[in-house]
């Protein structure tokens, strides 16, 4: 069984019925919406696509909702586009006008404030550069073209190594992610994140709209977001390492350092993490991946991600359902080849020493000296299967429980598969029930000896404190 999970992008190439489906059947784990395209209807229609497919399937895939993000823009030319050359001089402005090929405004009110001269701006993902050489009524910023191209309306705009700032939150995100909650979804993709407080902000309004129960992932964007890593983590339930826009904001030859690093940090934290942007990026046009594409997906899964995502690649790519399996393949090669032994003993160095950690370490061990099948976690919240996670063992972890939203929970965390099981007063009864479940599922046959961990007394969350040594019969 595949151990590391796989988030889709949902989009023109995918959003109906059949190929959805087919994405769910070949590997998808979680289905994200971008909340930087289409309205709240249309994003409804594709929610209630994803329930009705998961009800058909009987599977637990999750929701996540990407927010918009506090982002930068360059506003409209007349013509829709220009021509800027390289040594050309270049206005981005504050004030409002229509944009020609020496100026145009753009969507921040207070840039001209936050830039200096000699910093450098990006457009277009970096595809136009220009260079700040004077900042004239805090309103305009002349610049210098370094490298020219064709500019198009409301490309985005990125200034690497500057601190903007822009609030944390727009009046869109907070609008779209009171949308999401009434839509149920599981998952906060914020965007842009740069420090803790960012994430609280967003913790307080899930509070208030009684959601608290939604899991904020944080999307490292920048350089601030890298430098405050540890408390984003710490403040956060989940980090996307979104290469995208942080190899636009920092040099692109320090993103797989970044990566690395921060996929250590949340495998230490015992939280989820998700490496995504351009990982098969040529399977938007081609039905095989490039070998550096291939490469690419191995390293972030030796490297320790829980999970890997697809964006254009699902979401308007020719080749979705081409894309998911070719993920799933290399998942399942890598996964093949991973010392077990060796990253049990790393991630132990690197965890605490608590009764839940213990616990879930001598699961891991057990399961590798005895072969186990299966990992059982009996678990009200998900805290016993996600801390169990951590450890990587060499076995598919089944939680059972009795509730659809923790199922969901837990989509995003390696090696985790789901199981319902009724609510029940006794551990005995509880373990009965879920060996029963996950032997009709076809997780475990006759004679198969599996490790389960639960805590006792039943229904108290966040207690790890009983290991079993089970053989099927």
């Amino acid at each position: 069984m595949r151990k590391t999970k796989i988030v889709c992008t949902i989009g023109p190439s995918s959003q109906d019925e059949e190929t959805f489906k087919e994405l769910v059947i070949n590997g998808l784990n979680v289905a994200r919406l971008n909340f930087s395209h289409g309205t709240h209807e249309e994003h409804k229609e594709k929610i209630t696509t994803i329930k009705k497919v998961r009800e058909e399937l009987c599977t637990s895939i999750a929701i996540m909702l990407d927010t918009k993000g506090p982002e930068i823009r360059i506003r409209d030319f007349k013509d829709g586009q220009v021509e800027l050359k390289k040594g050309q001089e270049f206005i981005l402005t504050t004030r409002e006008l229509q944009g020609n090929d020496t100026i145009v405004s753009v969507t921040y009110d207070q840039f001209a404030k936050d830039i200096k001269t000699g910093d450098t701006i990006l457009i277009d993902d970096g595809l136009i550069s220009m260079e700040a050489v004077e900042i004239i009524n805090n309103t305009d910023i002349k610049c210098l073209v370094k490298n020219g191209g064709i500019i198009k309306d409301k490309k985005g705009i990125n200034v690497p190594d500057v601190q903007i700032n822009l609030p944390a939150l727009t009046d869109k995100d907070v609008s779209d992610i009171k949308f999401g909650i009434e839509q149920e979804i599981d998952y906060i993709a914020a965007s842009f994140i740069r420090k803790a407080d960012d994430v609280i902000q967003i913790r307080k309004i899930l509070e208030k709209e009684n959601a608290a129960h939604i899991m904020i992932i944080s999307k490292i964007e920048n350089r601030q977001g890298v430098e405050n890593i540890d408390e984003i983590i710490e403040a956060s339930d989940g980090i996307m390492v979104a290469r995208g826009d942080l190899g636009v904001e920092i040099p692109a030859e320090e993103v797989p350092l970044v990566q690395k690093m921060i996929i250590k940090k949340c495998n230490q934290a015992g939280k989820p993490v998700i490496t995504a942007t351009q990982m098969l990026d040529s399977m938007i046009r081609n039905p095989r991946p490039t070998r550096a594409e291939v490469s690419d997906v191995a390293t972030a899964i030796f490297e320790g991600t829980d999970a890997i995502m697809l964006s254009g690649e699902t979401a308007s790519g020719c080749y979705p359902l081409e894309a998911v399996k070719t993920m799933a393949r290399i998942s399942l090669m890598i996964e093949s080849s991973l010392n077990y032994g060796e990253l049990l003993e790393r991630k132990r160095l690197g965890s605490t020493y608590s009764i839940t950690d213990s616990i879930s370490y001598a699961a891991c061990k057990s399961c590798l000296d005895l072969n186990a099948s299966a990992i059982i976690s009996a678990t009200s919240s998900g805290y016993t299967a996600a801390n169990v996670s951590r450890y990587r063992p060499v076995a598919p972890i089944i939680a059972a429980t009795q509730s659809d939203r923790v199922m969901r929970k837990l989509a995003l965390y390696w090696g985790v598969y789901t199981i319902k099981i009724e609510k029940m007063q006794s551990t005995d009864l509880i373990i009965e029930k879920s060996v029963e479940t996950a032997l009709e599922l076809g997780y475990l046959k006759k004679g198969d000896i599996t490790i389960i961990t639960a805590g006792i007394p039943v229904g108290v969350s966040g207690i790890t404190n009983l290991l079993k040594v089970h053989i099927v019969n």
